[in-house]
């Protein structure tokens, strides 16, 4: 194993969007049961920090591998194309007026219904953007236009969350009537 191996080189797979979860996670046990710092407890501590440091950086390739958002803008920069979405918010016009449709509907949302209804339109749009990131990232290798994708998703799985916090919230308040 070598440190300096990207995370797909790492877990022996190709590097492409498409991966099977489960090969990703026996794959994760594999190395970590090779990389334990315990099986090293009789070559000293030298190897138990080397092995500790393997087992941290194979947690961190694991981390990104098994989440399509994070494993996708890593392949993105694997290819030259960084997100870099702190400094670019860039989006199309179409999708800042479905972001602020989106929002409009939270606003409102004054019924379970909305929001579960607002909810199933983001996962349909999350569920798009992962499909095009197999065409753009596997198909096309167009790593620019899947940086676009990945900034998107990012917005859609933020608001995701605050959706769901309001139906949270909402459980919250029917439950406590």
């Amino acid at each position: 194993m070598n440190l300096q191996s990207s995370d797909f080189e790492l877990f022996g797979l190709v590097a492409r969007f498409a991966q099977d979860r489960s090969v990703i996670d026996a794959r994760w046990k594999d190395l970590q049961r090779e990389a334990h710092p315990d099986k090293f407890a009789a070559q000293g501590s030298a190897a138990q920090r080397l092995a500790m440091q393997w087992s941290v950086r194979i947690n961190e390739a694991y981390q990104r591998l098994k989440d399509p958002l994070r494993r996708a803008a890593y392949l993105c920069e694997l290819n030259a194309a960084p997100v870099n979405a702190e400094n670019n918010t860039a989006m199309p016009t179409e999708f800042l007026m479905q972001q602020m449709s989106w929002r409009e509907a939270l606003d409102e949302a004054d019924s379970l219904a909305d929001l579960e209804d607002l909810a199933a339109q983001v996962m349909a749009a999350r569920q798009e953007v992962l499909h095009r990131f197999g065409e753009l990232l596997d198909d096309q290798q167009d790593y620019i236009a899947a940086v676009q994708q990945v900034r998107t998703l990012m917005f859609i799985e933020r608001f995701a969350s605050d959706v769901e916090a309001r139906l949270d919230r909402m459980d919250t308040a029917d439950r406590g009537q």
